[in-house]
């Protein structure tokens, strides 16, 4: 079983916490908050009240012996400056892979500096999110698979039903791979092996109600046709 550590259990800290321990892993989760402690108690393996900048702390709770530690506090005034300094306290308790929640380019700068693995910007995240939903309202589902390049689903528009894959060019025309489509099943037909194509010949026809899965920059699925 997995083990985690959540520090700083704000918003993004608290449901994180959450949503690990519901997943089966072992989640110890740490804040200077005891109200905040006491409402986690009975959600999480162990939830402790004590500071993330006190090396010895830390270990005597076991978070050296953590697969991963996600520090997720605030970083408002000194705030800022614990975080920091709990970063580098798990980079010298030996934690391997080490989150930090950012609130800006630059803070996420100075966590990789003195350690983090990997930074997280739940802020910037979400809102590049909606800002991608509101631009292309077509595709309904997206997984990032690089900086700026996704596997999207996108249900084919009126003007690509009735055309082969040939016949439409997406790659010459709109830079994108057509990976896979999912037929439109009839209402209570089971799926079988020929609603979905993963192999997508240049003389397959695309038919109403196809989901097409493809694959490109973000800026280019965006340009897809909605009608």
């Amino acid at each position: 079983m997995k083990r985690f550590a959540v520090i700083g259990l704000g918003r993004f800290g608290k449901k994180l916490a959450i949503a690990l321990a519901m997943s089966g892993a072992e989640v110890i989760a740490i804040d200077r908050d005891r109200s905040v402690i006491d409402e986690l108690r009975d959600q999480v393996t162990l939830a402790v009240k004590l500071d993330s900048t006190d090396e010895d702390a830390l270990r005597a709770q076991g978070v050296d012996k953590c697969d991963a530690a996600i520090m997720g506090m605030g970083q408002g005034g000194r705030t800022f400056e614990s975080a920091i300094m709990t970063v580098v306290c798990l980079k010298s308790l030996g934690v391997k892979n080490i989150y930090a929640r950012a609130q800006s380019i630059t803070s996420g700068e100075v966590f990789k500096a003195v350690g983090a693995t990997e930074v997280v910007y739940p802020e910037i995240e979400t809102a590049q999110r909606w800002a991608y939903k509101l631009i292309a309202p077509h595709i309904s589902e997206k997984i990032d698979f690089a900086p700026g390049y996704s596997l999207a689903k996108v249900k084919a528009p009126k003007s690509f039903e009735g055309k082969t894959v040939m016949d439409l060019q997406l790659r010459q025309k709109y830079k994108v791979n057509l990976v896979a489509i999912k037929r439109h099943q009839e209402e209570g037909k089971k799926a079988n092996k020929e609603d979905i194509i993963n192999v997508p010949m240049p003389s397959t026809e695309i038919m109403e109600g196809d989901m097409l899965m493809v694959a490109g920059s973000d800026k280019d699925l965006a340009q897809l046709p909605q009608e």
